[in-house]
């Protein structure tokens, strides 16, 4: 292995690079953007009793507030419950925003490596291909062995870069697709919460 990956030449080590920091985000957003985590389904019904109950103390919204990025967006909402509607639907609505930004963390960095790995494979399939041509100037075609060096190194970081683009795209899309579908559970979540409060404030 150390051997193919020396042959590659020095544009194997960005690569590795990106291949180490792409693997370290997509298991960090597999593990941080699991629904149960992020919107467990029955919060809204847990705070409803609570809500009947009366139980809903401050230990209490404190503790919803730090189980998951779902409980953040309603206890934000449930902070102004004796506000005025539209005073709830904003803050609600500015705790979503942010947590929005948190479920996305990473993903810019996933998306340039999966966009620049490739064209890091490709520089060294330029590079190469520049060795075999200032071989072949240097001493002719009768040595096949330089000629093999060359493009051996071409082949090498193309293959490196696509394998660590491809895999590292495909999560960015499907990462950006999870987080859409988390965003709209959210919403109905909160939407659902934002009725249950109107109607508990009305006489």
């Amino acid at each position: 292995m150390f051997e193919l990956i020396s042959s590659g030449g020095w544009l194997m080590v960005p690569i590795i690079l990106c291949s180490v920091i792409s693997v370290a985000i997509i298991i960090e957003r597999l593990w941080t953007l699991k629904k149960d985590s992020v919107a467990p389904a029955d919060l809204v019904i847990d705070i409803e009793h609570l809500l009947e109950q009366h139980q809903l103390t401050d230990d209490r919204l404190e503790e919803l507030e730090h189980s998951s990025y779902l409980g953040r967006i309603l206890v934000a909402g449930l902070s102004f419950s004796n506000q005025a509607p539209a005073d709830i639907r904003r803050s609600i609505e500015e705790a979503g925003r942010h947590v929005v930004h948190e479920l996305g963390k990473y993903l810019n960095a996933l998306g340039t490596i999966a966009a620049i790995t490739p064209l890091l494979g490709l520089l060294g399939t330029v590079i190469g291909m520049i060795k075999v041509f200032a071989a072949i100037t240097a001493v002719g075609v009768g040595n096949p062995q330089i000629l093999a060096g060359g493009i051996s190194e071409a082949l090498i970081t193309t293959a490196a870069g696509l394998s660590v683009g491809i895999p590292s795209l495909m999560f960015h899309r499907y990462f950006k697709g999870k987080i859409n579908e988390l965003t709209v559970d959210m919403e109905q979540h909160a939407l659902r919460l934002l009725n249950l409060m109107q109607g508990s404030q009305k006489p």
